[in-house]
């Protein structure tokens, strides 16, 4: 991307040479011959930097300064003169200077100077970024169902435990849970409810980025560490730092990034690719994964030590097929803000499509659920939703029988299908749930395990197709 400098001497040749090289090295520059037309294109040029001589017809450069740093306190100012000593730089630095050059100005000095400084812009801006983020707490995340409402419940007595902590060392926390399923949204609730809030939140997706390349990001590099590492440049984790770090996909994690992520939990210190000396540095760690880290460790994929220090704390996302009715009320919710999005007028699901929706399995969780709201709110004709805006929910539906051979074989001299036959799925899902029932006498916990559901899913689901819910002792 390019970047923008203003430089400002009233040296015509000097400027005009400054800014064929820099513009040469990628960047967009103007030229001013006083501190007065230079103020004049602060507004509409909006430089990253500002090269400003001191020896100015008007208006001195040392003046100038706290002009422009006045009408953006964001560019980087670097003073210039052939004149004054180490008196002019401290003075030019208090007055808000980022930097001093002694004229004749050597090019490559300059070079790595700009670097440096626009280096410096941009992890502050990032920082700034982070720090500006709407606040995502536990009220964004929406649903009524028992299994959402325990990991809300463990995420604030969590929260509870850690805001009476005397020092730094916030636990770690693993947060588990299948694609789409809302794992970001928990780790920021950890955040943006307990007392980090005001601190960073960053986040690294490990599965994102080539493994060399995860160092270099989290733990930052020294000038000269590898090919083209120009400049010093901080990691995510300097980033973090009062905050909290977000590592998702963990499990993608490189043996080599392994290592040093071990040492920053156990120690709290870390050292740049290329540095000489370990850093301090005040940081809380969340990961998650959607792999069982388990099987990776007896798999020698994942370090054991690793894993232990990672899960102090671990939560459990579930699943939106264990939610019952949240479906519905997440799929409204998705619908409605589309709806507003695209300005369609007000949405809602019609009986037929909100039986489609409870009937889909969602192997893509809330992540496919908000998508396909979007797909609906976009193909929705009327302001009913049915199952033709649905369609592509209904391809992925187990297929029904078809033709008159299917029908005449699947009818029963009472008028209800052969079991063997019946492919429909409501129908096939209540034999299922009365053969594990009536195998468990009703014990609904032994019966959950025998269907491979939790035992809240199954009381919706014998709710929902009124049969009798039976005993619910644990053994």
């Amino acid at each position: 991307m390019s970047r923008a400098i203003l430089i400002i001497d009233d040296e015509e040749a000097l400027a005009r040479n400054l800014s064929i090289y820099l513009e040469r090295q990628g960047y967009d520059t103007r030229v001013a011959g006083s501190a007065e037309a230079g103020l004049g294109q602060l507004a509409e040029f909006k430089p990253d930097v500002v090269l400003l001589d001191h020896n100015l017809p008007g208006i001195t450069g040392l003046e100038a300064i706290g002009r422009i740093r006045a009408a953006d306190a964001s560019v980087r100012v670097v003073l210039m003169t052939g004149f004054g000593g180490i008196d002019l730089a401290v003075t030019a630095m208090k007055a808000g200077a980022a930097d001093y050059l002694t004229k004749p100005v050597g090019l490559a000095e300059l070079k790595l100077l700009l670097e440096r400084l626009l280096s410096q812009q941009q992890l502050e801006s990032t920082v700034s970024y982070y720090a500006r983020r709407d606040a995502s707490g536990l009220d964004r995340i929406l649903g009524d169902a028992a299994p959402l409402a325990d990991l809300r419940s463990r995420i604030s007595r969590l929260l509870e435990a850690e805001s009476h902590l005397d020092d730094t060392d916030a636990p770690a926390v693993l947060i588990h849970g299948e694609t789409g399923t809302g794992k970001e949204l928990v780790a920021r609730a950890l955040h943006y409810d307990g007392p980090r809030r005001d601190m960073p939140f960053v986040e690294l997706n490990c599965g994102a980025l080539p493994s060399q390349l995860i160092e270099a990001e989290l733990f930052g590099y020294e000038r000269g560490a590898f090919t083209d590492a120009r400049q010093r440049k901080a990691g995510l984790v300097e980033t973090a730092e009062g905050g909290t770090l977000f590592l998702d996909e963990i499990g993608e994690a490189d043996p080599s990034t392994q290592v040093k992520l071990l040492k920053l939990l156990e120690d709290k210190r870390f050292r740049r690719l290329g540095g000489l000396r370990d850093q301090a540095v005040n940081v809380r760690i969340v990961s998650a994964t959607h792999r069982s880290l388990v099987q990776m460790v007896q798999a020698g994929q994942f370090r054991a030590d690793l894993y232990y220090r990672l899960r102090i704390i671990e939560l459990t996302v579930p699943p939106l097929r264990e939610r019952g009715d949240d479906i519905l009320m997440l799929a409204q919710h998705f619908l409605a803000f589309h709806a507003q999005r695209y300005r369609k007028g007000p949405l809602r699901l019609s009986m037929d499509a909100q039986a489609a929706l409870l009937r889909h399995t969602w192997p893509g969780n809330v992540r496919e659920l908000r998508n396909a709201m979007e797909q609906a709110a976009l193909m929705a004709h009327e302001h009913v939703v049915g199952v033709r805006e649905l369609a592509f929910i209904q391809a992925m539906a187990p297929a029904a029988p078809e033709g008159p051979a299917a029908s005449a074989a699947t009818v029963s001299s009472e008028g209800a299908t052969e079991p063997g036959d019946d492919l429909n799925l409501q129908r096939a899902e209540r034999r299922l749930i009365d053969t594990a029932m009536s195998r468990t006498a009703g014990n609904v916990t032994r019966a959950a395990r025998l269907l491979g559901v939790s035992r809240d899913t199954l009381r919706y689901r014998l709710e929902r197709l009124g049969l009798a819910a039976g005993n619910d002792d644990q053994a």
